[in-house]
């Protein structure tokens, strides 16, 4: 509608245009902002970035270098980073750009650089990622170190291969005061959560060297009674939370750790009646780091038996990275009231063994079931058994509704009578089609492809196709956890 008069939009209130501008997007604010003095004027207005997702990292953004990322990552932060109430940063170490984290990331695995072992002098491109990634971070802080007004702190890194073995010790070496960075940033955390006043979510997961065993003592007071949401994910260290922070945190809902780090001791502090109930428990059990975090003192069938019996309503989402499976048999307690699983890997096997263990453990809380495989083979679980595993855990997991498969060889009449089992209540039903083969004594009349399609399809109510990306089913793993944990966690 017109103004009268021929009046332009300049003549109106600064609370209207703020208003109008509060449905756009923080990238679309960014480029509004360029417009003129009144409108820049008006998109900074605090109201309007209460939140801040960003994402960073040591390569480029189109014709952009990194330090003219840092340089856009200093101005943002410089206007918002004092006042804004929550902050989501995820940090790209490899071609990573300064953009708004609803733009959709890659899902590829990262190429990860190879390890110090195997190459004691890391490449140029990854010593300036690396500085690059050490000044963001800083940045970061800097500007958030006095701010009492934040409740929520995510940060992701997907630096957590360089950090198995001690090595990014040895990187840091190569990076011009790069120990002297890695202190500063740590010290700039401690400041964060020291001055905090109101924090509800804190979430680290694999930021290089950035959570230290003391870190979480450094947390105020009020914040340790405001926290709901706890994650401390970090592969080389040992446990990031000590029975003594953690009990003060009694109004927990949610908490993600390594699995490792969930001993007897802290499970039997969050069985306490004098705490709030926990609901949500994240927890990643990864093989490779398992030499230096061994599976001792993990909490016991009674620990978590005490557990559920104070916190009726908690639910556990796990992803095994590179387990084998005598390892799994041991962690996978029948208290476990598990609801999502991920098995995860390149060279170990899930073995039919496993499944039925969890098809029968599991029945009536598991939701979601993720098998994933990047190796050159396909394995056939179904191997001299009269039933297919992965048909007896449709069958017997009534509450099913995510299953996605990719690296195991998936019989089709399996995969038709999965899809007729569960039906329209298996809202997710993700298999790769490399991961699909037929069986050549059943008779299938025409196209057996379109066969399957249409027998599956009829089977779930709904059309249905394999997937024919793999690299959409092989999403980065650790980055996979860190979302997937933060929406279970979120919806309680």
């Amino acid at each position: 509608m017109a103004l009268c008069g021929g009046v332009g939009a300049m003549a109106l209130p600064s609370e209207l245009i703020v208003h109008i501008f509060s449905f756009l997007s923080d990238r679309d604010k960014l480029r509004a902002s360029a417009v003129c003095s009144r409108w820049r004027e008006c998109l900074f207005y605090p109201a309007l970035w209460t939140e801040l997702k960003l994402r960073i990292g040591g390569g480029c953004n189109g014709s952009r270098s990194s330090s003219e990322e840092t340089s856009r990552l200093e101005f943002l932060m410089r206007k918002f980073g004092s006042f804004v109430r929550e902050i989501q940063v995820e940090v790209a170490l490899a071609g990573g750009c300064l953009s708004p984290l609803n733009s959709d990331p890659s899902t590829t695995r990262m190429d990860h650089p190879p390890g110090p072992d195997s190459d004691p002098q890391l490449p140029e491109r990854w010593r300036d990622a690396m500085a690059t990634y050490l000044d963001q971070v800083l940045c970061v802080f800097i500007s958030i170190r006095n701010n009492r007004n934040l409740q929520k702190l995510s940060l992701y890194g997907d630096t957590c291969i360089l950090q198995q073995d001690g090595g990014y010790s040895s990187i840091l070496h190569q990076i011009h005061q790069g120990d002297k960075k890695i202190n500063e940033i740590q010290q700039l955390f401690m400041e964060v959560l020291s001055n905090s006043r109101q924090l509800r979510w804190l979430s680290c997961s694999f930021m290089l060297g950035l959570v230290t065993s003391c870190s979480l003592a450094c947390l105020s007071n009020p914040s340790a009674e405001t926290l709901q949401h706890l994650s401390v994910l970090d592969h080389q260290l040992g446990p990031l939370i000590s029975p003594s922070e953690l009990e003060r945190l009694s109004n927990l809902h949610s908490l993600a750790l390594d699995f490792s780090d969930l001993t007897s001791e802290l499970c039997g502090l969050l069985a306490s009646p004098h705490r709030t109930p926990l609901h949500r428990l994240s927890l990643l059990l990864n093989g490779a780091a398992l030499e230096c975090k061994p599976l001792e003192g993990i909490a016991t069938e009674d620990d978590w038996k005490a557990l559920v019996r104070v916190s009726a309503n908690l639910r556990v989402y796990i992803m095994a990275l590179e387990v084998d499976s005598s390892e799994l048999l041991r962690v996978l307690k029948p208290s476990l009231p598990l609801e999502r699983l991920h098995l995860d890997s390149c060279s170990t096997l899930v073995t039919d063994a496993t499944l039925e263990l969890v098809s029968q453990q599991y029945k009536k809380t598991l939701t979601q079931f993720l098998l994933l495989r990047d190796g050159p083979d396909f394995p056939d679980l179904s191997i001299n058994r009269n039933e297919d595993p992965l048909v007896l855990l449709a069958w017997r997991c009534t509450q099913l509704a995510v299953l996605v498969i990719h690296g195991y060889t998936v019989w089709s009449h399996n995969l038709v009578a999965i899809s007729r089992l569960r039906g329209s209540s298996l809202r997710v039903l993700t298999v790769s089609e490399e991961s699909i083969d037929f069986d050549p004594d059943q008779c299938m009349e025409g196209n057996p492809v379109h066969t399957l399609v249409k027998e599956v399809s009829l089977g779930l109510g709904r059309v249905w196709h394999p997937c024919l990306d793999s690299s959409l089913v092989l999403s980065e793993p650790t980055q996979h956890f860190h979302h997937e944990l933060h929406a279970f966690s979120m919806g309680m």
